[in-house]
């Protein structure tokens, strides 16, 4: 007789289970305490979604619904060692697991928002946005921001400019500064707390302080001080005595600045709760590797505490446009359950299986090409056209001034592979009368600064650059993209392309090459699945020259 209600009330959560199934549960326990259920998605059984995260206040028994409303879709639920206890009459807990099959309600197109208000972000944080002109959140950021919430660690896959950094810095605001939720008492504890609540590291300082930028813009000019960069290249005193007077929530740099002073004893975040690894695929590379396992080891990780007790106590978000077999198992090395997170799809990381664990002291491995192909075509913005133009090596700068002319392109960054070519490059332009300036990394920061900011202003037509500004350079109005130089694989020739056609803008990219190189040409063209078309630039316009 005592069987028959724990019968009765497991109903309300799926199908039946026997009791012989829970031998060591008291019965007792299950009439005056509630079981939750943490979904386990298998990765065969398709992406996750709003819904299956959790964002639907309970599970209801579904019957006959209609097709066209609703989704039907059934995911094993197992309940973890540490969710489901049961106390015995001896008082000694005892913990029985087992796996229920449900059928859950999932909303079609659950990644779909209008508008910001509906990702439930503060309404402060909304005020700012509406200022910044931001009014409609981008696909992957409608997909982001609900599940950083929800407090999952993310790796974000989109292509390059489809707002990935809002994606992020938005769940990380709703929680972190004086736009934050405030408490039940409807008060904000941002002003009793001086502590650093987020670190986000990036492996140059023009993304860095493009990172640092968007902050300010949301933040507003009064709580500027909200945030603080430690890019190397500036004046380490002053950025140290800026962390002491602003006590800032943020921090924002370059893995080797954080890491110098965080072993400098002058940045404490062992209470951090969130982590950004922005392209996370560059930060993977042999030459951060000691950096990175500082930052690692430390942020986020109280002292004495368990090591992976403290990865789950912070909140580790990877970005990139691509995301390669590395990045896989750096996430499941680094953080605690982490999903995959692409415009309108949530997915667990399970589907790929990682093949060990990472060592951040040694180099990363070649990942498969077929994947690293995948995520080169992952990266590409949708609305670009490409190109190639075959020209003599000592006429290749005049072909750009042609193919600039040709677009009538406003705003033209062309990419070449060596730092001593650039020089040279912007002499010849300003001597057939186009404006033009190099950026690379030899400049000084002021001297870097002022360039970008003459660029995006309109007063520099054409900015010539190495591989350095391939990631971070956010410049909305770039309609032209043109490689001087080859680049070394697809990803490279994706990272270069992604400065232009982004937010779903118009873009070209051309690519100019010698005779002997076209064969790389057709080797990129087919490993993207796009087509890059020869063409010529004859009386002021662009024509595609028809193949044999």
């Amino acid at each position: 007789m005592l069987a028959l209600p724990s019968t009765r009330l497991l109903l309300l959560f799926g199908e039946s289970l026997p009791s012989s199934r829970l031998p060591n549960v008291s019965r007792k326990v299950w009439g005056q305490t509630s079981v939750r259920f943490v979904s386990q998605v298998n990765p065969d059984n398709g992406p996750l979604t709003l819904s299956s995260l959790g964002f639907k206040s309970g599970f209801e028994k579904t019957n006959k619904i209609k097709a066209d409303k609703i989704e039907r879709l059934d995911v094993p639920s197992e309940a973890p060692k540490s969710k489901v206890r049961g106390v015995g009459s001896n008082g000694i807990k005892t913990v029985k697991t087992f796996t229920v099959k449900k059928s859950l309600e999932i909303e079609s197109a659950p990644f779909s928002a209008k508008s910001f208000s509906e990702l439930g972000l503060p309404p402060l944080l909304l005020e700012r946005l509406d200022t910044a002109g931001f009014t409609v959140p981008t696909d992957v950021q409608s997909a982001a921001v609900p599940t950083i919430l929800k407090g999952h660690d993310v790796v974000i896959q989109s292509y390059t400019g489809s707002g990935k950094t809002l994606a992020y810095l938005l769940p990380i605001l709703s929680e972190v500064g004086p736009l934050k939720k405030k408490s039940a008492n409807g008060e904000s504890e941002f002003e009793k707390k001086k502590e650093i609540d987020a670190v986000i590291v990036a492996p140059s300082r023009e993304l860095g302080m493009q990172i640092v930028r968007e902050v300010e813009k949301l933040l507003g000019p009064t709580d500027k001080k909200v945030v603080q960069q430690l890019v190397g290249g500036a004046n380490r005193s002053r950025q140290e005595e800026a962390l002491k007077k602003n006590k800032p929530a943020i921090v924002v740099g370059t893995p080797g600045r954080i890491a110098e002073i965080s072993a400098a004893g002058k940045l404490h975040t062992h209470s951090c709760r969130f982590l950004v690894l922005d392209e996370v695929d560059e930060l993977l590379s042999f030459n951060f590797r000691e950096d990175m396992h500082r930052i690692l080891e430390h942020v986020g990780r109280r002292s004495g505490a368990d090591p992976r007790g403290s990865i789950a106590a912070r909140r580790t978000i990877m970005v990139s446009a691509t995301v390669p077999f590395s990045v896989i198992r750096a996430a499941r090395s680094w953080g605690s359950d982490p999903l995959l997170v692409q415009a309108k799809k949530v997915m667990p990381l399970e589907a790929v299986s990682p093949s060990g664990p990472v060592n951040i002291l040694k180099p990363t491995s070649g990942s498969d090409s077929s994947m690293r192909t995948q995520a080169a075509l992952q990266s590409l913005p949708p609305a670009l056209k490409h190109y190639h133009c075959v020209a003599k090596l000592q006429h290749k700068v005049d072909t750009l001034r042609r193919c600039v002319h040709a677009l009538d392109a406003k705003c033209v960054i062309a990419f070449m592979n060596h730092t001593k070519q650039l020089k040279d490059a912007v002499f010849k332009l300003e001597a057939r009368g186009m404006v033009a300036a190099e950026l690379h990394g030899d400049l000084g920061k002021l001297a870097r600064s002022t360039t970008l900011k003459k660029f995006k202003n309109g007063e520099v037509r054409v900015l010539v650059t190495n591989e350095l500004s391939a990631r971070g350079l956010d410049v909305a109005e770039c309609d032209l993209v043109v490689n001087l130089d080859l680049p070394t694989d697809s990803i490279h020739y994706a990272h270069r392309a992604g400065r232009t056609g982004r937010l779903g803008r118009k873009g070209t990219v051309v690519t100019i090459c010698e005779e002997p190189e076209v064969f790389v040409v057709k080797k990129l063209q087919k490993q993207l699945g796009i087509p890059i078309p020869a063409c010529e630039f004859t009386e002021g316009k662009l024509n595609v020259i028809e193949e044999d």
